[in-house]
C-alpha cells in the first residue's frame, strides 16, 4: 500500500479488530488491490469512503435457545451483519457452523458488498449464521433451532431491507423452517424475504447449482481469454456440498474430467473420473461422508485427512472453505503443472498462496468474482417473487451465464485501465468498489 490515507485505514482497522484474523486478512487483500484507484480519487478521502466501507453498519448478536430431542436444553448464538446498503438491500446468506463467530461473519459480509456490486444487480451486502452444528441433528431438532432462530431474526429482515439465503449448513431446508416460523410471526406471506427457497413454494431453479455453475462459467471465460477450453482439462474440486457438487456436474458437461473431491474427513480420488451420480445420491440423499463413495466404487482411493492439493491437475476448485490452499498448497500446485485456480469457497486461498499461483503465471479467479452466480440467482428468485413469475431452468441458467461472463469482463476491464493485465484479484476489487464508491458519494455522508 503507497497511498498514506488506505495505510491509515489499515491500520485503524486492524487496531479496531485485533481478535479478527480472517476479515483483517479480507481488509488487507481488498485495500491492496484499490490503493492505486483511492490515490487518483480525491473524493476517496474527503468522503472517507475506504474507512466507512471497512466497517458494518449494523450487527445484530442475539441468543438462541432451543432444545433436542431428548429435551435437553441448548444455547447458541446468532448473528446478522448488514455491511453496505449503498447499492441496495442488503443481501447475504446464512451460515450454521461451529466455527461462526463474529470475525467470520464480518469476513464475510465484507467480501459481499464487492462479490454482489461486480453482478451489476441492486444488493447491498450482508452476511448472518449461527454456531449450530447441524450435522447428526433430526429434521426436529433443526426446525426447533430454525425456529428460535427466526424468533429474532424477523425483526432484522425485510424484502427492501435485508434478504437472507442460505450458505454452509442452510439448505431449502432450513429456509423452509425459516421461512414457516416468519411467516407464523409475521402474518405474511413474503416470498422474497428469504431465498435459497424449494422450487414448489417461490424458489428459483438453478439456485441450487448456481454458485458451482457460475464458477465454472467464469473459469471458461478466463480460458478463453488465453485461447484455451475446459474440454479435456483434468479437474480437482474441493468439499462436496453443493458448490462442489454443482462445479463437478458444470465441468463434466462441458467435457473436463473430475477426478477428486473432499470433505473435512478426507478426500477421494477416481483417475477414471468421479461418479456424480453416485456422489450426488451420498450427499443429498444418504447425507454420509465421501470415504463411502469406494462402497461402491472399490477402484477409487480414499486417504483420510489427506489434502487434496497434492493431487496433479490442470484446474482446481476450491469449493470447501476459508484458506484451504496456503502457500504451501500453492507451491504444490505450481509443481504439478495446475493451471488455473479458479474460487468456489469464500477467500480459500490465503494471500501468501495467491502471490506464489500469480508470480508463477496460474490463471486465479478470485471468490469475489468466480463465486458471484449464488448470489446472482438470489436476486434473480427476488425479482420473480416480485412478479410472481416462474422462469424455466434454461432462462434462468442463460441469465447466469451472461451475469458472469459480465463479471468476467469487468475483471479484465479495471485490471488493464490499472495497469494490472489480467490480475483477476485486481480488476474484482477494483470494479466491485468503484460501483459501491460511487453509490456512496452520490447518498452523501450518512
Amino acid at each position: 500500500m503507497h497511498s498514506p490515507y488506505v495505510e491509515s485505514v489499515f491500520e485503524k482497522v486492524s487496531a479496531r479488530n485485533t481478535n479478527e484474523p480472517l476479515f483483517i486478512q479480507a481488509v488487507q487483500e481488498f485495500l491492496e488491490s484499490i490503493d492505486p484507484v483511492v490515490e487518483t480519487m480525491p473524493q476517496a478521502e474527503e468522503f472517507n469512503l475506504v474507512e466507512r466501507m471497512c466497517e458494518p453498519e449494523r450487527q445484530v448478536i442475539f441468543k438462541v435457545v432451543w432444545h433436542d430431542d431428548n429435551n435437553i436444553v441448548h444455547v447458541n448464538r446468532g448473528y446478522r451483519l448488514g455491511f453496505n446498503s449503498a447499492l441496495g438491500p442488503y443481501k447475504g446468506g446464512l451460515r450454521f457452523h461451529p466455527t461462526v463467530n463474529l470475525g467470520v461473519m464480518k469476513f464475510l459480509a465484507f467480501e459481499q458488498v464487492f462479490k454482489n456490486s461486480l453482478t451489476g444487480l441492486q444488493i447491498g451486502g450482508g452476511k448472518g449464521g449461527s454456531d449450530f452444528n447441524p450435522r447428526g441433528r433430526s429434521d426436529r431438532e433443526i426446525m426447533r433451532f430454525c425456529q428460535s432462530f427466526m424468533n429474532e431474526l424477523y425483526r432484522h429482515i425485510g424484502d427492501r431491507s435485508d434478504v437472507p439465503a442460505g450458505d454452509i449448513g442452510v439448505g431449502s431446508r432450513e429456509i423452509g423452517y425459516l421461512f414457516g416460523q416468519y411467516k407464523r410471526l409475521t402474518q405474511r406471506y413474503d416470498l422474497s424475504v428469504l431465498t435459497g427457497k424449494g422450487e414448489e413454494w417461490g424458489g428459483s431453479l438453478v439456485r441450487k447449482e448456481a454458485t458451482g455453475y457460475g464458477c465454472v462459467y467464469f473459469a471458461a471465460e478466463m480460458l478463453q481469454n488465453v485461447n484455451e477450453k475446459l474440454t479435456g482439462k483434468v479437474a480437482i474440486v474441493s468439499g462436496s456440498g453443493n458448490v462442489a457438487l454443482y462445479t463437478i456436474q458444470k465441468l463434466q458437461q462441458l467435457g473436463a474430467k473430475v477426478v477428486a473431491c473432499s470433505d473435512s474427513e478426507g478426500y477421494i480420488y477416481d483417475p477414471s473420473g468421479l461418479d456424480l451420480p453416485a456422489l450426488i445420491k451420498l450427499k443429498e440423499v444418504e447425507r454420509k461422508r465421501v470415504s463411502e463413495y469406494l462402497d461402491t466404487h472399490p477402484k477409487a482411493e480414499y486417504k483420510p485427512k489427506g489434502v487434496i492439493w497434492e493431487i496433479p491437475c490442470d484446474l482446481a476448485f476450491p469449493c470447501a472453505t476459508q484458506n484451504e490452499i496456503t502457500e504451501c498448497d500453492a507451491k504444490t500446485l505450481v509443481k504439478n503443472g495446475c493451471r488455473l485456480v479458479c474460487e468456489g469457497a469464500n477467500m480459500p486461498t490465503t494471500n501468501e498462496g495467491i502471490k506464489i499461483l500469480q508470480e508463477n503465471g496460474v490463471l486465479f479467479g478470485p471468490a469475489k468474482a468466480a463465486n458471484a452466480g449464488g448470489v446472482a440467482v438470489s436476486a434473480l428468485e427476488m425479482q420473480q417473487n416480485v412478479t410472481w413469475a416462474n422462469w424455466t431452468f434454461e432462462d434462468v441458467d442463460n441469465r447466469l451465464h451472461l451475469i458472469m461472463k459480465r463479471i468476467h469482463e469487468t475483471c479484465l476491464k479495471y485490471a488493464a485501465q490499472y495497469n494490472n493485465p489480467g490480475n483477476y484479484v485486481a480488476g474484482a476489487n477494483i470494479g466491485g468498489f468503484l460501483r459501491v464508491a460511487k453509490s456512496m458519494i452520490a447518498h452523501g455522508v450518512v
